[in-house]
């Protein structure tokens, strides 16, 4: 039987504003969330190569949870990207971050993708700055990277993708989860809900620009690729 609380659960401090407020302090994080029941174009920046015989698409899609499916055009190096208008969500060494998104690509060799935080820019899978998962052409195996004014810090296969298959890729900054020697925190990588590494470096970890959530993918091949994302969650502590 679940637990009642009748007269609502608090995350405050006795003495603040909202300590009786009936529910959890939403202040205290900047949180976005999308399970793609809807897609409106104009929230995202869209960065697209079209050089096929037809063009690009995002669009919502049937499939438990809701769906958006990213289908590139048919020419080898085509692309379509998109990034959530608005940089919100900023590295602080001394505050949580979390990101997790669940996708699936349709061909998990031929195509390049990256899923997670970075600057907005025309070319997101060549980004400079941000924290994300990045899978090459070629390989069929994602890494996860911490970069800075175009120095990477990378944890190299993470995870081995399959094609057509959803996979969850996370990851948590744990503001004390490292030690005193690097600096107190640390970049905890999950896939499928298992944590998988951790990366206590953070030498390039971006504390000089806002970041946006990233994600797309690029044809390794002369075919139409696709991407489908069932949902991604960003979330930062104020």
């Amino acid at each position: 039987m679940p637990t009642h609380f009748r007269t609502g659960v608090s995350n405050q401090v006795p003495g603040n504003p909202l300590f009786q407020f009936p529910y959890l302090d939403p202040t205290k994080y900047v949180t976005y969330f999308n399970d793609f029941l809807t897609y409106h174009a104009d929230e995202w920046t869209i960065t697209t190569t079209e050089a096929g015989s037809g063009n690009a698409s995002e669009a919502l899609t049937s499939g438990p949870g809701g769906l958006l499916l990213i289908t590139n055009d048919d020419a080898d190096n085509d692309l379509d990207f998109l990034q959530l208008k608005g940089e919100a969500f900023k590295y602080v060494a001394t505050k949580n971050m979390f990101f997790t998104a669940r996708f699936k690509v349709s061909d998990a060799t031929e195509s390049d993708f990256v899923m997670g935080l970075g600057i907005t820019d025309t070319t997101p899978l060549d980004t400079t700055d941000g924290f994300f998962f990045l899978k090459a052409d070629g390989a069929a195996t994602m890494d996860f990277l911490i970069e800075k004014d175009n120095s990477a810090t990378t944890n190299s296969s993470v995870a081995t993708i399959a094609d057509d298959t959803f996979v969850t890729a996370s990851f948590h900054y744990n503001p004390t989860g490292g030690s005193a020697s690097s600096g107190g925190g640390a970049f905890e990588i999950f896939i499928n809900d298992v944590q998988v590494a951790t990366q206590t470096t953070l030498t390039n970890a971006t504390d000089d620009e806002d970041l946006t959530v990233s994600f797309g993918i690029q044809n390794g091949a002369a075919a139409a690729k696709t991407m489908t994302i069932d949902y991604i969650l960003a979330a930062v502590e104020r």
